[in-house]
């Protein structure tokens, strides 16, 4: 579905607490994601519209925190314009995170108090979406005490993190999300301390695998994306609708 077909759809007719709405967007310029996101967390705080998840993938592209320390970026300007990466610092918490080609990225637009949740029950609910996703995919994943996210072997001598977290609530809805590592090129990671942790590596679903030569593409990330709807409507008890 395209972005201006979302962003202008008619009004729910239920927008209270209902069913989730999934649409998958496909490959997204970050600022157009983040402008659409904005647009749909205003009509849905109104009452225009009903919850939403926003399904994709971004170009290369670094994104900083409100409180990210720059430092964290380990690659020069030029390096990183040699490889068509931006920076862009956004509203969301967290620190340095890398978005591509092969990593899906999903944005919940939802409405807090009509479902009853708060801001962590909300982030348990991502974690735990992120977590049913890596099984469906045959890899096995778990949650790091104080480190919000998703990782492979958390606990043993080589924690690798697949998948990232940050939100923003605005007028009891949120936005930003979480990022998943399907066919992503891993070496882009090696330009940042991931979530401004030195020392921790990244990985992704083909990766822990064993399918280290495959190569980024959209489709297995939108294979990737319905699992993860599914997962993250179940996990919040909600119907699943797709727009």
């Amino acid at each position: 579905m395209a972005i201006e077909t979302l962003a202008t759809a008619r009004p729910d007719s239920t927008p209270e607490a209902g069913p989730i709405t999934a649409a998958w967007l496909g490959r997204v310029d970050y600022r157009e994601a983040l402008a659409l996101q904005k647009r749909l967390v205003a009509d849905r705080a109104d009452g225009r519209i009903g919850d939403r998840l926003l399904l994709l993938e971004h170009p290369r592209v670094l994104t900083l925190g409100r409180t990210s320390d720059p430092k964290h970026i380990l690659a020069d300007e030029a390096t990183l314009a040699a490889r068509g990466i931006e920076v862009i610092r956004v509203e969301r918490g967290g620190e340095v995170t890398y978005h591509g080609p092969g990593q899906l990225v999903a944005y919940p637009i939802i409405a807090l108090s009509p479902r009853g949740l708060l801001v962590r029950p909300l982030v348990r609910a991502l974690e735990a979406a992120l977590i049913a996703t890596c099984a469906a995919h045959g890899v096995t994943a778990a949650r790091r005490d104080g480190h919000p996210g998703c990782w492979c072997e958390p606990d043993g001598a080589d924690p690798r993190k697949i998948g990232a977290l940050g939100l923003r609530i605005e007028r009891g809805v949120s936005y930003h999300g979480i990022a998943l590592n399907v066919s992503v090129d891993l070496a882009d990671f090696e330009l940042i301390d991931p979530c401004g942790m030195p020392g921790v590596r990244s990985t992704s679903i083909a990766a822990e695998r064993g399918e280290r030569g495959t190569r980024p593409t959209t489709e297995s990330v939108q294979r990737v994306a319905a699992t993860f709807a599914t997962a993250f409507a179940a996990e919040l008890g909600a119907p699943l609708a797709e727009a």
